[in-house]
């Protein structure tokens, strides 16, 4: 052991983030090491930082174990221990032994003599050594859990932060907490921000409206009235739930930090250390992590002749090419924003047979207009689709050239999307028919809800040049 202690260092290697001696230690690609806890919390996403913290080039996201670096740190903390327990003043004071053995009953360090007296006899005994590696061991088993439910509870701040960023016009692209975390939105997020739902949903009923005549400028209002109060309301309801998120996240480190800081004690000191108390907080704090709770949906308002508008369009459609499907990642490939984060699985999974169809018309010119029953069903999607789309044959709904509206459940909860680009739909669910208006020379498809004569959504114009075909799909569960 002597010939160990001079062979290595007598301090154990420090982390840049911490100050603090190394916890599971990683390296990044430049070759710089950090705790990966450290790292982790201090970045934006609570993942891997685009760049190294201290040269600043690319980590490429990747990171390496640092095991040579661990056992390191851990053999200088046991020297360090072994050299405590073999100074004088830390011997037996009644046998002038080193202290080898921990008494679990006395949580005292005790020499071979001491625990095999009779006091001690009947007490459980283990190696200082073995309560060391139990003590470490237990810390970074909560450590690890705790770390997962930071993560975790990351990724729901930054799903109601993508919600919020979709219902506030009024919001910067860059979102600063209390706890000075500052978020940009990623990809989507910006995509959604500049495109916000209630803008967008607000230009698109002015627009169904200006083509309406008469004009019906009274009707126009109250509905833009009530949406803006609807919207207000919903937007308010989400920054309390964005607020305790972020709270929660807070605990949760803090928590995380404490565990941290016991971990980096001397050996001798950590050994006899009564954990239980901290482990029940620990477990306390982790029992329940805020989650996105509302559900936002503006109401659907009648509009005055719009459904008449459209009706003189109609149709006859022949859905007569049946495709029977029993592989639900091969259809609904749908991003949902609200829900999950960006880096998860986008396709939706849902057991169950899937009955695809087609229309043997096909469409090139004019304004043609159908409806769909769907009372039915739960999950569908109803809309157009390119020829190019259909000869691919994976039918992946959400994949270029199919203009869809879709709509699926999520728990006890339905959303509705439009796909190519994908788009989350804040609205009520259609309780029984959808009508299809589709202009060719527009190059632009919409739906209604014909029950209660409301606009869904309409593409903008010229979403597409191309001959399309009806198309709709659902899931029988």
């Amino acid at each position: 052991m002597e010939s160990d202690i001079l062979q290595t260092p007598q301090e154990a290697p420090i982390c840049f983030l911490c100050q603090g001696i190394f916890m599971d230690p990683i390296s990044l690609w430049c070759g710089h090491r950090f705790c990966k806890a450290c790292l982790i919390l201090s970045t934006e996403d609570m993942g891997i930082p685009d760049i190294c913290p201290i040269c600043k080039q690319p980590s490429h996201w990747m990171f390496i174990d640092n095991i040579s670096l661990r056992n390191l740190v851990s053999t200088v903390r046991e020297n360090s221990l072994m050299k405590y327990l073999s100074s004088e003043e830390h011997k037996c004071v009644i046998h002038k032994e080193r202290k080898t053995k921990f008494c679990g009953e006395s949580s005292a360090l005790l020499c071979q003599l001491c625990s095999d007296s009779q006091d001690h006899r009947s007490h459980t005994h283990c190696t200082i050594g073995d309560r060391v590696s139990m003590q470490m061991m237990k810390l970074e088993k909560q450590m690890a859990s705790l770390l997962k439910k930071v993560q975790k509870q990351q990724e729901n701040v930054k799903a109601e932060r993508r919600t919020i960023f979709q219902w506030s016009p009024a919001l910067q692209s860059e979102f600063q907490d209390s706890q000075g975390y500052t978020e940009k939105p990623c990809l989507e997020e910006k995509t959604i921000e500049e495109n916000h739902y209630v803008t967008l949903r607000e230009e698109m009923i002015r627009t169904a409206y200006s083509q309406l005549y008469p004009p019906l400028d009274e009707e126009e209002n109250q509905y833009m009235a009530c949406m803006k109060n609807q919207s207000s309301t919903i937007l308010e309801e989400l920054r309390k739930t964005e607020a305790m998120m972020v709270h929660k996240r807070s605990q949760l480190i803090e928590m995380y930090q404490e565990l941290m800081a016991m971990s980096q004690k001397p050996y001798e000191v950590l050994l006899l250390q009564d954990l239980d108390d901290l482990f029940r907080r620990s477990e306390l704090v982790q029992l329940s992590l805020m989650t996105p709770s509302i559900k936002p949906k503006l109401s659907a308002h009648s509009s005055t002749g719009l459904t008449a508008r459209f009706s003189c369009f109609q149709v006859k459609i022949f859905f007569q090419n049946l495709i029977l499907l029993n592989c639900p990642r091969l259809v609904f490939d749908v991003r949902r924003f609200t829900s999950r984060p960006c880096n998860e699985n986008p396709f939706l999974a849902v057991p169950g047979s899937y009955r695809a169809s087609f229309g043997a018309e096909s469409f090139t010119t004019g304004k043609h207009y159908w409806e769909v029953d769907l009372k039915d069903h739960e999950q569908w999607a109803v809309g157009v689709c390119n020829n190019v789309w259909l000869k691919k044959r994976n039918y992946k709904i959400g994949s270029k050239g199919a203009f869809l509206l879709v709509c699926f459940k999520d728990g006890d909860h339905y959303s509705l999307f439009t796909t190519c680009p994908t788009f989350h739909h804040y609205i009520e669910k259609p309780a029984r028919r959808v009508g299809v208006f589709l202009d060719c020379e527009g190059g632009f498809v919409s739906f209604l809800d014909v029950a209660t004569s409301s606009l869904i959504y309409s593409y903008c114009p010229g979403t597409f040049h191309c001959t399309v075909r009806p198309y709709y799909c659902t899931v029988y569960t």
